[in-house]
């Protein structure tokens, strides 16, 4: 067997002939063989589902419930630097020591007769589920990878299941009705538990699912709602400006009200909550995902929770950078419409990278309005895009494209030979943009 992480990571691309493998009876074989169906992996486990959000409201969740004195476990994927991120423990990311144990205990129970070839993925989240059950957690928060229904992480029954948005992506396995892809989110849900829904422009087919299988259904906007107030981080045009040294985002908000139900029905309300710098409707949905879950909130914890928490990657400002691993047209129409313009005369740069099988024309076509000069960058490998194509793209639609890059490191020192201290760029398009910047520090003018 290998002996390192990062030998396993490598044996674990070999074993199935397809990246992704939609089902659950492979999967869920191996699991039965570990023992990991055998007992809840926690006391608590809520999993979270949606085509964006997902990251930020279990980010949330997570912080809310260590605030208050809760051991947590986390599984989430992709990861940005370092595969480890994918599963913590209180709030830290695994050793690899642990994740190796892991996979030990994953490939020696897929080699029972009969052999069970699993995917990359699949290998993972039992790896995951594994070293979480082993914590003696208090609650479990875990991402689906793709879909809901039939994806790896739904082998395990949520005490709570949470769909944040619906919106098309990954089409070549979920479609394009967008109906059905709501049905395939809620397939999260479990009959008689609680299911939050966080977003008021859900497809009807996410809060049926739930009704059919008798699933308390917890909608924003009815079972819990919030009202924020907006900052007054403005320049004297009226635009809000970004701060160039600024570690941290905000959406505009000064402070906010939530009012939500307890799990036993009873109305909570906190006032004066600070802005966590993510989505307001997801910091919602995660307070109300804990309350049905049956913590027990405090405004004292929530407040330090949201003060403190922080997402890589998610609108992320580092100096005259900010970095999102925005995907699709939905997440980049939530952009375009946080992004701080930047200070009088500056440009808005983008850089931007992103795969095949991504919407690259809703992409461009809501940032547009928003960017003024625009560096498009290669991505390698099976589903990479060439930055040509992204620049044809953005060429006929009227953009200015200053250069393709080989890499989005190549794009970064395209960018640092043009920069000027009012200029703003913002890097997008998938985590593997993202990633790379994050690797290196940032050039700044």
């Amino acid at each position: 067997m290998p002996k390192s992480l990062a030998e396993w990571l490598h044996y674990l691309e070999t074993l199935h002939p397809v990246g992704i493998d939609m089902g659950l009876e492979r999967v869920s074989q191996v699991a039965k063989r570990m023992g990991l169906l055998e007992s809840p992996i926690a006391p608590r486990v809520i999993t979270v589902a949606g085509t964006n959000g997902k990251g930020s409201t279990l980010a949330m969740m997570d912080a809310i419930a260590l605030a208050h004195g809760l051991r947590t476990g986390t599984y989430t994927s992709p990861h940005l630097l370092r595969y480890n991120e994918r599963v913590t423990i209180d709030g830290q990311d695994a050793q690899d020591a642990l994740l190796v144990a892991g996979f030990q205990k994953v490939e020696s129970a897929r080699l029972q007769s009969p052999t069970i070839s699993l995917t990359y993925f699949e290998a993972g989240t039992l790896c995951a589920l594994w070293c979480l059950a082993q914590a003696n957690l208090d609650v479990a928060l875990l991402e689906v990878g793709l879909g809901g229904r039939l994806d790896a992480v739904n082998i395990i029954d949520a005490d709570v299941g949470v769909v944040t948005t619906i919106a098309q992506d990954h089409a070549h396995f979920l479609g394009t009705d967008i109906d059905q892809i709501g049905r395939e989110k809620a397939g999260i849900f479990r009959p008689l538990k609680p299911a939050v829904l966080g977003s008021q422009t859900l497809p009807s087919s996410v809060a049926e699912t739930a009704v059919n299988i008798s699933a308390p259904v917890y909608l924003l906007g009815a079972a819990f709602h919030h009202t924020a107030f907006s900052s007054s981080d403005k320049d004297s045009a009226g635009r809000h400006v970004a701060d160039a040294n600024s570690q941290r985002r905000t959406t505009g908000v000064a402070a906010w009200s939530w009012h939500g139900l307890t799990a036993k029905g009873e109305a909570i309300s906190f006032d004066g909550l600070p802005d966590p710098g993510l989505p307001i409707d997801n910091a919602a949905t995660a307070l109300q995902a804990l309350a049905v879950c049956g913590v027990r909130l405090s405004l004292s914890h929530c407040n330090e929770a949201l003060e403190t928490v922080r997402l890589p990657g998610r609108m992320q400002w580092l100096g005259q950078w900010c970095l999102d691993v925005g995907h699709n047209p939905h997440a980049a129409e939530y952009l375009a419409r946080r992004l701080p313009m930047p200070p009088a005369g500056g440009r808005q740069w983008a850089l931007i990278g992103m795969l095949n099988d991504k919407d690259a024309d809703g992409v461009i076509d809501a940032l547009l309005p928003r960017i003024t000069d625009w560096v498009c960058v290669t991505l390698e490998g099976e589903r990479g895009r060439p930055a040509v194509e992204l620049a044809e793209r953005i060429t006929s639609r009227g953009g200015k494209v200053h250069y393709c890059a080989a890499s989005p490191e190549e794009g970064v020192s395209a960018i640092a030979e043009r920069l000027t201290p009012q200029d703003r760029v913002l890097a997008t398009g998938s985590f593997f943009t993202v990633a790379a910047l994050l690797a290196n520090p940032l050039p700044q003018a």
